[in-house]
């Protein structure tokens, strides 16, 4: 049941990147929209943007760790707005480090915000959702919840626990024949402040893994994700490539990415000791829609329905393992009309006069 224009909708991670660009979305078809961060002088700003644009916001400063604060958001939306139709889960952090340097902490916090944020934001929704029987939620995944890359192995794994935890949740609505919608979105790499702000061990500044895209167009396939549902969306031909050629060629993929992934990631600028990081607390100065990679992003991505990604090549090789099949029966039977076909007992016959032709 698609959720059309003006309607109420609550975006996780809304002060910045994607989470900002969404808001701003939504906003231009006039929906109500609860605005969760950490920091409240940057949901401001995004919600005079809101407003700004035709739609209405509401402020709720919270950190999607703290699971309680994440339901009396939900609470407050509730009351100020009535309803929710769709709650967006997209709040994160990473830390750009290989394994080994990193801090059981860092860990943590990473996995607390964005996988954890995302249970509780769900659990959240849920608890208004279920009663109503109505709603979406839509989880804001990556490419990567399909194929790790190096450095970022805390963010990963959290969207790699995202992924399951949805397939789970989905089969137990299934089960209570719910009417309410889950969707994953697969990114590709974005241009948001997070290369900004991100926590790195690394010598230089992170930057993105190319191609890359405008928030503003995951926010754009987001919407239409709303208006017409899907089990999950990959954004991108880069994240196309990445989940199919995981599927095959994993172990291939080990080593191209040990060998390309670690420069991908770095700029040549190095990292400055005055640099601060999100991990922990917000960095008020670096909230913003799009990040300064915006020279080499692109405005628009392919949008594909997953499961329909997945079953498009297993047809064209299930296509072409039968026309092979045709042409060897083909030739097979054409071979057959040229030679005699004998029995079992005529190749005995002939066997045994060739003994006693060799006799003689």
């Amino acid at each position: 049941m698609p959720i059309h224009s003006g309607g109420v909708v609550v975006i996780t991670g809304a002060s910045a990147g994607v989470g900002r660009a969404t808001a701003h979305r939504f906003a231009r078809d006039g929906w109500r929209i609860g605005l969760i961060a950490r920091d409240a002088e940057a949901l401001e700003e995004t919600r005079r943007e809101v407003e700004q644009l035709g739609g209405m916001g509401l402020v709720l400063p919270a950190d999607v760790a703290d699971a309680e604060a994440m339901f009396g958001a939900a609470d407050r939306v509730i009351r100020d707005f009535g309803r929710i139709d769709v709650w967006i889960n997209d709040a994160m952090v990473t830390v750009f480090s290989p394994v080994w340097k990193m801090s059981a902490e860092e860990f943590r916090r990473v996995t607390e915000v964005t996988y954890l944020g995302f249970v509780h934001g769900t659990m959240a929704a849920l608890r208004h959702m279920r009663p109503a029987d109505r709603g979406h939620i839509i989880q804001i995944g990556s490419a990567l919840a399909y194929r790790g890359i190096p450095l970022q192995s805390a963010y990963c794994g959290a969207k790699h626990a995202i992924r399951g935890f949805t397939d789970s949740l989905r089969t137990e609505l299934i089960h209570d024949r719910s009417r309410i919608h889950l969707t994953m979105m697969e990114l590709p790499a974005v241009n948001t402040p997070q290369f900004d702000w991100a926590r790195t061990h690394m010598p230089r500044q992170p930057r993105p893994v190319a191609p890359v895209v405008q928030p503003e167009v995951i926010a754009n396939a987001v919407y239409q994700a709303v208006r017409r549902p899907r089990r999950e969306s990959w954004i991108g031909l880069s994240t196309l490539k990445v989940i199919l050629g995981n599927a095959v060629l994993p172990a291939w993929l080990d080593h191209y990415l040990a060998k390309a992934a670690f420069a991908a990631q770095e700029t040549a600028e190095p990292v400055g000791e005055e640099r601060a990081d999100n991990l922990m607390s917000s960095v008020r100065s670096l909230h913003r829609t799009r990040g300064r990679f915006g020279a080499e992003a692109d405005d628009h991505a392919l949008v594909v329905d997953g499961p329909m990604a997945r079953i498009v090549p297993l047809a064209v090789g299930a296509l072409a393992a039968f026309a092979a099949g045709l042409l060897v029966g083909t030739r097979t039977g054409a071979f057959a009309h040229t030679r005699p076909v004998r029995s079992r007992a005529d190749r005995a016959r002939k066997f045994l006069g060739t003994i006693g032709a060799a006799r003689r």
